[in-house]
């Protein structure tokens, strides 16, 4: 039977690619040192140079709109408890 797959955490990948990327040590030497082969090593470097601008975004449009996803519904229901009360405070 085969090698079972190995997930490798976020955390983990990100200190690979970044050894990767200052390029201080081969490939072929992280994929040594760290276990994992040195064409995934290639991949999460790529990724990782593809994707560093967005860690200096001001501003992102996805944060407000998780934040907003995140309130409506707790709004919603601070909204049905308060005419709940209004209504057990009328009947008494």
């Amino acid at each position: 039977m085969g090698q079972t797959r190995k997930n490798h955490s976020k955390e983990f990948k990100a200190k690979v690619a970044l050894e990767a990327l200052k390029g201080l040590h081969s490939l072929s030497e992280l994929a040594s040192r760290y276990k994992v082969h040195a064409t995934q090593i290639a991949q999460w470097k790529k990724h990782l140079a593809e994707n560093a601008p967005q860690v200096f975004e001001r501003g992102r449009s996805g944060g407000a709109a998780d934040a907003e996803g995140l309130t409506a519904p707790l709004y919603q229901e601070i909204g049905r408890l308060k005419m709940e009360v209004d209504f057990l405070q009328k009947k008494h």
